[in-house]
């Protein structure tokens, strides 16, 4: 199942893996640390997710397009 998520990664993030990617399940948005593929994923509801993000730096760093 986690193969077939589209995960994006963190647009600050450099030209090696060193980022957070995030996945948009339709449910949930998964969260994930770019160098540690295979461990843990945070999953939080869109409305959790978009509290987030403008609390980082406003709505406009959203990359699902339903939160």
């Amino acid at each position: 199942m986690i193969e077939s998520w589209a995960w994006r990664k963190s647009r600050a993030s450099k030209a090696v893996d060193d980022c957070v990617e995030v996945a948009c399940t339709g449910v949930e948005v998964r969260v994930r640390d770019s160098k540690r593929r295979g461990g843990d994923i945070v999953a939080l509801t869109p409305a959790a997710w978009a509290f987030f993000l403008r609390a980082l730096d406003g709505p406009s760093s959203a990359p699902c397009a339903d939160s």
